[in-house]
C-alpha cells in the first residue's frame, strides 16, 4: 500500500471483464525515496476509491510511473484486476472493527500527547483516556464474534 496521500490520480482505462465495466485509475505518491503508482479498479456506482492492485509501479518521476502504467496492455490490466479481485478482503466486519480500534489508539495517543504538553487538564485527560480504554476493550471483545465471518 502506498504510505502517503496520492500526489496525483489519473484515469487510465476502461476494461470489460465478465460483462462488467471496470474503471482503471492510477494513484501516484512519493514515499520519500521514489514515486509509486497503484492501480485502482472500480465499477460504476462504487462508493469508495476502488480495489487496489497488490503491486506497485515504481518510478523516478510522476511521468515515469504514468508512462509505465500506460504501457500495460489491456490483458495485463485484466490480469491485475483478477488478482486484486481474488485477494480482496472478505472479512469486512472484522476489518471495520479493527479500523475502529486503530482510531481509538490514535485518539488515545493524541489525548496523552496533549496532556503531556500542557494543552489539556490532566484530570480531564485521564478521564478521557479511561473512557477510551473501556471502549477499546469492548471493541476487542467483539472481535471474536466477527473473526472468520465473511461479509
Amino acid at each position: 500500500m502506498i504510505p502517503l496521500a496520492p500526489v496525483t490520480q489519473t484515469q487510465l482505462a476502461m476494461l470489460q471483464v465478465d460483462d462488467r465495466a471496470i474503471h482503471v485509475s492510477l494513484q501516484i505518491a512519493h514515499d520519500g525515496i521514489e514515486y509509486l503508482g497503484r492501480l485502482m479498479f472500480s465499477e460504476s456506482g462504487w462508493n469508495d476509491s476502488g480495489m487496489p492492485d497488490r503491486s506497485a509501479i515504481p518510478g523516478r518521476t510522476v511521468d515515469d510511473v504514468l508512462r509505465r502504467a500506460r504501457d500495460l496492455r489491456p490483458d495485463e490490466l485484466t490480469q491485475r484486476f483478477r488478482r486484486a479481485n481474488t485477494q480482496k478482503r472478505r472479512y469486512h466486519g472484522l476489518r471495520h472493527l479493527t479500523q475502529d480500534v486503530l482510531a481509538k489508539v490514535r485518539y488515545m495517543n493524541q489525548v496523552a500527547v496533549s496532556m503531556r504538553s500542557g494543552l489539556l487538564d490532566p484530570d480531564a485527560a485521564q478521564q478521557e483516556l479511561d473512557l477510551t480504554e473501556v471502549q477499546m476493550v469492548e471493541l476487542v471483545r467483539q472481535m471474536k464474534h466477527l473473526a472468520g465471518v465473511e461479509g
